[in-house]
């Protein structure tokens, strides 16, 4: 079994061949590709962590579809002021399909 832990927008992922993740909007190439940096590999009874031996380590996936997350309200209250502010945000996220570990 071979899986890798990658570096996903901001945070750590577990991923194998065919796992499809969520993460923070991320620019790909023209043709939808992207790699992603290795943090840890397990090739069997192998785990790799070392720095120089993971830069020779391609994770590869490619993008499904751009989306944007669910919308949470932000809302602020002082009482007896007369002090109320409300505002939303909908974080931008990218779904991308692992094709390749090498």
């Amino acid at each position: 079994m071979v899986y890798a832990v990658v570096r996903a927008g901001g945070r750590q992922e577990k991923v194998e061949v065919g796992t499809i993740v969520t993460m923070d909007r991320v620019k790909a190439d023209k043709d939808g590709k992207l790699t992603l940096a290795p943090v840890l590999l397990v090739d069997g009874e192998t785990i790799t962590s070392d720095a120089k031996a993971l830069e020779k380590v391609v994770v590869s996936a490619e993008v499904i579809e751009n989306l944007r997350g669910p919308k949470i309200v932000i809302q602020k209250f002082k009482n007896k002021t007369g002090y109320k502010k409300r505002q939303g945000h909908r974080q931008e996220l990218t779904r991308v399909k692992v094709t390749g570990i090498k």
